[in-house]
């Protein structure tokens, strides 16, 4: 049996959450699976290190899908070409983007239709891209994984997606993460912040994020409690960015808001660790994995209480409207001063946080396309 599969989120240091999922479900199902041949399809040349097992075979195939017009060329010129000649039983596509050329079996994972919902916040080209072709993803699939069942209730309501088809494949959490030691909290603290504990946000600085509201929050929390608290926004720039640089020079606090920029995973899970809690506020998750690296840390979360975000959480999260500025502040205030709500909530994040394996996701995912092969 040989299955194809789309690998080009795979980049060394520079994985995003799709990439992730990749990484993690991939090196557990193809070293289990030595009876099938996989081949990998990589944009950017073959890194040795997402060679998980002998029976991985490597294809860079030309041009870099960097953007809509390359992703074309790459999935119906390059890819097809590839798949017409190896004729695998199946195409797996993490990241949702299929081959419509091609005719066999093919798997998308979408893990959410934040395209759909926030257009606004990408790039003109590849938001006519996603939207018009998503939809085709999703028609073309013999079967879909998505990462909740708030993803799938919505992949089902706005593409008529019979939900059947689709199955619930839920993230896990690194294993870089863990939680940190008082002597590594007292050097992070020093290093990051001058000593002085913070709220912490992770993630990709996109608007959906919610970053803005996140730093207004973060200015009404100091005009409040006048505390020496910071705040850090541990996370790469996207898109528009520019603009919360801009808005932190209007805050009456702006100093106390630090930006790190790309970060090892070591560095990262320190800022987590050392952190007085995660504020995790998006206006639109199809999962949310940062509030559960919190959780893997011992660190209290606040987070949204929309979309998929208290699927994830459950009751191990202080939810809060991610539209009210009030309520956010609130939150962090609560945080700040109620020792008993922060410890019950890491005790609770410890229970939630079992209930999140990237053993888990391999497993759905191998059981999920083993249903059309």
């Amino acid at each position: 049996m040989k299955i194809a599969v789309n690998t080009r989120l795979l980049r060394k240091n520079k994985m995003d959450g799709i990439g992730w999922f990749t990484y993690n479900t991939l090196k557990k199902i193809t070293v289990e699976h030595p009876e099938i041949e996989f081949h990998f399809f990589f944009d950017s040349g073959v890194d040795n290190s997402f060679i998980f097992s002998d029976n991985i075979i490597p294809h860079n195939l030309f041009p870099p899908a960097k953007h809509a017009i390359l992703n074309i060329a790459w999935f119906e010129v390059s890819v097809k070409t590839r798949l017409k000649h190896i004729n695998p039983d199946l195409f797996l596509s993490p990241d949702g983007i299929l081959c419509l050329g091609w005719a066999g079996r093919q798997y998308g994972v979408i893990h959410d239709l934040n395209f759909y919902h926030m257009p606004e916040v990408l790039k003109f080209s590849n938001r006519k891209y996603y939207n018009y072709y998503f939809p085709k993803f999703a028609e073309k699939a013999a079967r879909i994984g998505t990462v909740s069942n708030f993803s799938k209730e919505d992949i089902t309501q706005n593409f008529g997606i019979d939900q059947a088809k689709i199955d619930v494949l839920y993230n896990g959490i690194n294993d870089f993460f863990t939680p940190c030691d008082d002597e590594t909290i007292k050097k992070t603290r020093l290093h990051i912040t001058n000593g002085e504990p913070y709220f912490v946000f992770t993630g990709s600085l996109s608007p959906r994020k919610n970053i803005l509201r996140l730093m207004q929050a973060f200015d009404l929390y100091k005009q409040i409690t006048k505390s020496s608290e910071k705040l850090v926004i541990a996370g790469s720039n996207l898109y528009r960015a520019k603009a919360l640089r801009g808005f932190k020079e209007k805050m009456l606090f702006g100093k106390d808001v630090l930006f790190t920029g790309h970060i090892s995973n070591a560095e990262m899970n320190n800022i987590v660790g050392s952190a007085l809690a995660m504020v995790f506020v998006p206006v639109f998750e199809g999962f949310g994995i940062p509030p559960l690296e919190a959780m893997q840390c011992n660190i209290p979360v606040i987070a949204s209480n929309t979309t998929s975000v208290p699927e994830i959480t459950g009751d191990a999260a202080l939810l809060v409207d991610p539209y009210n500025i009030d309520d956010i502040a609130r939150a962090m205030i609560s945080i700040k001063t109620d020792e008993a709500l922060r410890d019950a909530l890491i005790l609770r994040g410890n229970l939630r946080k079992s209930y999140f394996s990237w053993d888990k996701t391999s497993d759905l995912l191998w059981d999920s396309f083993n249903k059309i092969m």
